[in-house]
């Protein structure tokens, strides 16, 4: 199984998100994500993540798993899946895009 990583357009050095970034901070489970547009960063190890708000499905549409067709990758204690060049991740009864 191959690793596909989706990182945010921009670095730590070149843009550090924090309290005076300029960007509205929302709490996601144990971490704080940034808003950039329709999309959000969340720091993760050196480099940030791209974190959708809510993937384009609900559970209800489709369930991810381990026989659903979609890459499967390991993320800190939880597992995305690879849906068209992005990962959706559950959260609370929706998928979030990562």
């Amino acid at each position: 199984m191959s690793t596909i990583e989706v990182h945010a357009e921009h670095t730590l050095s070149e843009h550090e998100h924090g309290v005076d970034c300029g960007h509205q901070a929302i709490q996601h489970d144990d971490h704080t994500d940034y808003v950039h547009g329709a999309h959000h960063h969340a720091l993760h190890e050196d480099h940030y993540d791209e974190h959708e708000s809510v993937a384009e499905h609900t559970v209800e549409d489709h369930t991810h798993g381990p026989d659903c067709g979609h890459e499967s990758v390991s993320h800190g204690d939880h597992t995305d899946f690879v849906h068209d060049g992005h990962k959706h991740a559950e959260h609370a009864g929706h998928y979030d895009e990562h």
